[in-house]
């Protein structure tokens, strides 16, 4: 083999090196990136348990236009996606927080806040 030939296998290894790298990364991303929405989901529909509850009047097990006494039901508080807890819980407000089994960096988890009210449910992304 010439030097030339040799020259140019050594930059194709470099090249296919460099892409399987990046593959790696964006299917890590890719990865990321999909169990925070299903994060989301869940505790998007933890927070519409909640509304559930605040808006069932008191008599029929609701919280009477109130959040207090509500809590995750225990079969949803672990499920594969991730760990579900109530942050806080006051009669106008519910935070709940999910945090995920895919690890962002180091040891982080990925870790969402859902904020509840009468009216609205919004979610903030911690990790």
């Amino acid at each position: 083999m010439g030097q030339q030939q040799l020259l140019l296998i050594v930059l194709s290894l470099i090249i296919i090196g460099i892409a399987i790298v990046i593959s790696i990364q964006l299917f890590s991303s890719n990865a990321i990136e999909h169990k925070r929405d299903i994060l989301i989901k869940e505790t998007t529909g933890l927070a519409a348990l909640a509304i559930q509850y605040y808006k069932k009047p008191a008599e029929m097990g609701g919280g009477g236009k109130s959040f207090l006494g509500w809590t995750i039901p225990p079969q949803m508080v672990t499920t594969y996606n991730g760990n579900f807890m109530t942050a806080s819980v006051t009669a106008n407000q519910v935070i709940i927080t999910g945090t995920g089994t895919e690890i962002v960096t180091g040891t982080d988890s990925i870790k969402v806040d859902t904020y509840v009210t009468d009216d609205d449910i919004y979610t903030v992304i911690i990790h």
